[in-house]
C-alpha cells in the first residue's frame, strides 16, 4: 500500500523478470542476491559510506566472479543426461520433464526449434515434425487428397515458388503443362492465387485429377522473400521473382524444386526431405547465423532462430496434458522454465548447483583490492553475498546456515550440501546442477539493482489526488447527491 515501499517492490521484481528473460531461470537466486547487497550496502551508506564507490567496488567484484564463473563452467554438448538434470532441476525436480526435454533436444539438436503448445489430453509428449514447416495451409479444401485427415498428400512433388500474385491463369499454363507430362505432383506458393486462377486450377483438380495443390507464401515483406529463398535452397528450386529476372510464363523444370513428399493441411505446410545440395544448405545456414549475430532486435533474432531451425535442425512439439486450466499453466510455466534453463546450459556450460558455485567464486574475490576503503566495502559487500543462497537453501530445510556455509567452504569442488537427501556429497555426480548463464546473469542483475538503489538520493511518487467527499441526500431524494 504504501508507494514509495512499493517502488523498491518493483525495482526486485525487474531484478527477477530481467533474468528470467534473458536466462529463463534464477529470479530466486537473483533475487535473493539483490537483497543481500541491497541490505549491506545501505547499512555502509548509513555508515557515510560514498554510494559511488560503493558500486564501483561492487562491480569490480562481480567482473571477477563472472570470470570465475566461466573458469568453472563445464561444457556439456549433447550429453543428454546432463541435459536431463538441468531440466529436471529447472522444472521443480520433476524427472517426466527432463526426459521429455532431452528427448525433444536430441530429435531437433541444439539448432532446432522446440515449442510448447497444450495436448488436448492429460498425457505430456514430444512430436517431431520433419523437414520444414510454414504457418500457411491449402488456398482450397478442394485441394485434399484425405477427406478424413483433411489433408492433402503427394509424394516426390515439384514446387513451384514465386514471390508474384497469380492472377492470369495464362501465366501459369505453361509450368504447369511442363510439370503434368511428368506425372509429378505441383506445389505452388505464391504470394496469392487470385480467385478466378484458383477456381481453373480447382475445377481441374476435381474434374481432370490434376495432382495440384496451392499455399499462400509464409512471412509478410522481406522476410517473405528470404523465406521464399530457403524453401528454394531446401528443395533445390528458385524462386521466380521478376525482380531476379525470372517470370513466370517462361519458367522451365529446371526451375522447380522437389523434395520427397508434402503434407498440407488447412493451417500448414510441410515439406519433408528437400532435394537442395547440402552446400547451398550449409552455406545458407551459416548466413543466417551471421545475421543472428549482427542484428540487435529482439523480434528479429527470433525469426532468423525460427529460420535457422527450419533449415538446420528441425522442430519438436512438446505437448503438455493436464486435467484442469490451473495445472495446465502451472505445468506448462515449468516446461517453458526448463526449456530456457536447458538452452542456457547448452550455450554457457554448467556449474554445481545448490548455490555451490557462488561460494567456490568466493576465492577469486581475496585478491580483489579497491581504490580505496569505500571500494572495497562494495567487494565486500558482494563476497558476503555470495554466501546467502546455500545459507538460505539450508535454513529452508531446517538446517542452521553457518554450520552449512563453512563445512561446503572448506571443501573444494562439487562438494555441498544436497537438501533434498539432507546429505553433502558431489553435486554434480547428483544431478544437482545450474546452467552457467543461469547463474551469472541472476548475477549482474543483482548488483545492477543494488547499484541503482545505493546511488539512489530520493525517489519521487505521484502525489493521489484527492477525493471529494460524497454529500449527503435527503431523504425521499432517491439517493441523490447534494449539488
Amino acid at each position: 500500500e504504501d508507494p514509495i515501499a512499493n517502488m523498491g517492490a518493483q525495482m526486485v521484481k525487474e531484478v527477477a523478470s530481467k533474468t528470467a528473460d534473458a536466462a529463463g531461470d534464477g529470479t530466486t537466486t537473483a533475487t535473493v542476491l539483490a537483497q543481500a547487497m541491497v541490505t549491506a550496502g545501505l547499512k555502509n551508506v548509513a555508515a557515510g559510506s560514498n554510494p559511488m564507490d560503493l558500486k564501483r567496488g561492487i562491480d569490480k567484484a562481480v567482473k571477477a566472479i563472472v570470470a570465475n564463473l566461466k573458469e568453472q563452467s563445464e561444457q556439456i554438448g549433447e550429453d543428454f543426461n546432463k541435459i536431463q538434470q538441468v531440466a529436471a532441476i529447472s522444472a521443480n525436480n520433476d524427472e517426466t520433464i527432463g526426459s521429455l526435454i532431452a528427448d525433444a533436444m536430441k530429435r531437433v539438436t541444439k539448432d532446432g526449434v522446440i515449442t510448447v503448445e497444450e495436448a488436448k489430453g492429460t498425457d505430456t509428449y514430444v512430436e517431431e515434425v520433419i523437414g520444414m514447416q510454414f504457418d500457411r495451409g491449402y488456398l482450397s479444401p478442394y485441394f485434399i487428397t484425405d477427406a478424413e485427415k483433411m489433408v492433402a498428400e503427394y509424394e516426390n512433388p515439384y514446387l513451384l515458388i514465386t514471390d508474384k500474385k497469380i492472377s492470369n491463369m495464362q501465366d501459369l499454363v505453361p509450368i504447369l503443362e511442363k510439370s503434368l507430362q511428368t506425372g509429378r505432383p505441383l506445389l505452388i506458393i505464391a504470394e496469392d492465387v487470385d480467385s478466378q486462377a484458383l477456381g481453373v486450377l480447382v475445377v481441374n483438380r476435381l474434374r481432370a485429377g490434376l495432382k495440384v495443390v496451392a499455399v499462400k507464401a509464409p512471412g509478410f515483406g522481406d522476410r517473405r522473400k528470404a523465406m521464399l529463398e530457403d524453401i528454394a535452397i531446401l528443395t533445390g528450386g528458385t524462386v521466380i521473382s521478376e525482380e531476379q529476372g525470372y517470370k513466370l510464363e517462361t519458367a522451365g523444370l529446371e526451375h522447380l524444386g522437389s523434395c520427397a513428399r508434402i503434407t498440407v493441411d488447412k493451417d500448414n505446410t510441410t515439406i519433408v526431405d528437400g532435394k537442395g545440395k547440402s552446400e547451398d544448405i550449409k552455406a545458407r545456414v551459416n548466413q543466417i547465423k551471421q545475421q543472428i549475430d549482427a542484428t540487435t532486435s529482439d523480434y528479429d533474432r527470433e525469426k532468423l532462430q525460427e529460420r535457422l531451425a527450419k533449415l538446420a535442425g528441425g522442430v519438436a512439439v512438446l505437448y503438455v496434458g493436464a486435467a484442469t486450466e490451473v495445472e495446465m499453466k502451472e505445468k506448462k510455466d515449468r516446461v517453458d522454465d526448463a526449456l530456457h534453463a536447458t538452452r542456457a546450459a547448452i550455450e554457457e556450460g554448467i556449474v554445481a548447483g545448490g548455490g555451490v558455485a557462488l561460494v567456490r567464486a568466493i576465492d577469486s574475490l581475496k585478491s580483489l583490492k579497491g581504490i580505496n576503503d569505500d571500494e572495497n566495502y562494495g567487494i565486500a559487500i558482494v563476497r558476503k553475498a555470495l554466501e546467502a543462497p546455500i545459507r538460505i537453501i539450508a535454513e529452508n530445510a531446517g538446517i542452521d546456515g553457518s554450520v552449512v556455509f563453512h563445512k561446503i567452504a572448506d571443501e573444494k569442488g562439487s562438494f555441498g550440501y544436497n537438501a533434498r537427501t539432507d546429505k553433502y556429497e558431489d553435486l554434480k555426480k547428483s544431478g544437482i546442477i545450474d546452467p552457467t548463464k543461469v547463474t551469472r546473469i541472476a548475477l549482474e542483475n543483482a548488483a545492477s539493482i543494488a547499484g541503482l538503489v545505493l546511488t539512489t538520493e530520493c525517489v519521487i511518487n505521484e502525489k493521489p489526488e484527492k477525493k471529494a467527499a460524497a454529500g449527503h441526500a435527503h431523504p425521499g431524494m432517491g439517493g441523490m447527491d447534494m449539488m
